[in-house]
């Protein structure tokens, strides 16, 4: 934890130095970076940012541009210097929970890459299926395909991932019946505007229920980050190395914990090249061994938080 504290302090002085956007942040609420000496007096941007500025740390050229997939309004805009910084950092985070990447097949209930060039999921689990081991790892479209791929791999006796946006696996489990007793299933949150939202633990007991199995994961991450935690069990989620969750007060940005109740700031170091510090719009808890998501901040307190901040 010291040597992640040490390191946050480095990036965030390399940041306040070499992103415009970051430094005019800093500046407005009077940060003064020889006083930074902990993780909790590091300025966190406002996520919001993300729609009206291009937020990189240094000029070097744009190597991909990531687009989410809000349905009203403008969409955040995450500006990647060096993908692969990002596809070494998909593999480390899932490494980090599911042991190797090789020893999986990736099955992926999701558009394509093709269909969806902008989306860091849809990156992510294209990357996780090229990085697999096995040629059978792909996207698939309907339930038919599931239920044959599925066969084929229990029958080589291959273990297997089906990474889908929770939307989609609704969507595929409806319309068939499955058996998959010892698939895992990781959901990567969000209805995208296709669905009425609602509770995670209602949507992991129909997910468990229509797919047959009790393995019943969940992935948070966001366009706006470059590492992803992971829930494997009670919906409690761990951070990877690259990551830490800390909360805010929700009457008092500036009121900044290691642990607790609050609305979230993340510290995600994979984020070199353009923010590492991020107050987000999510709520929750946060312990020392892992967080749990609630909800998120009432529109109305995140425009009155943006203008605190700013």
């Amino acid at each position: 934890m010291i040597k992640f504290e040490s390191k946050s302090i480095e990036v965030f002085k390399y940041q306040y130095n070499n992103n415009l956007v970051y430094k005019s942040f800093c500046d407005s609420i009077n940060i003064k970076i020889e006083n930074i000496d902990c993780i909790e007096k590091i300025p966190f941007l406002p996520i919001s940012l993300f729609k009206s500025n291009k937020i990189i740390s240094g000029d070097s050229k744009i190597d991909k541009i990531f687009i989410s997939s809000g349905t009203t309004g403008s969409k955040s805009t995450h500006y990647v210097i060096d993908k692969s910084l990002y596809e070494k950092n998909i593999i480390n985070c899932f490494n980090q929970f599911y042991k190797k990447v090789s020893n999986y097949a990736f099955i992926g209930v999701c558009p394509s890459p093709k269909s969806k060039p902008n989306s860091s999921l849809v990156f992510m689990i294209n990357h996780l299926i090229n990085s697999s081991d096995y040629r059978e790892s792909q996207f698939i479209t309907n339930g038919i395909e599931l239920i044959n791929l599925v066969e084929d791999l229990k029958q080589k006796n291959i273990n297997y991932i089906i990474y889908g946006l929770s939307y989609a696996l609704l969507d595929i489990s409806e319309k068939m019946k499955f058996d998959f007793e010892n698939s895992i299933v990781i959901e990567t949150g969000g209805m995208k505007g296709f669905r009425d939202e609602i509770p995670k633990e209602e949507l992991h007991d129909l997910l468990s229920e229509r797919f047959g199995t009790v393995n019943i994961h969940s992935e948070y991450g966001m366009t706006e980050l470059l590492s992803q935690s992971y829930a494997i069990e009670n919906l409690k989620f761990k951070t990877p190395d690259s990551k830490r969750i800390m909360v805010r007060s929700e009457t008092d940005p500036f009121k900044i914990q290691k642990n607790g109740r609050g609305a979230f700031n993340i510290i995600d170091l994979a984020n070199i090249n353009s923010c590492s510090f991020l107050a987000t719009d999510d709520y929750g808890n946060v312990t020392e061994d892992f967080f749990e998501i609630y909800g998120r901040i009432d529109e109305s307190d995140i425009r009155g938080c943006n203008q605190m901040l700013l």
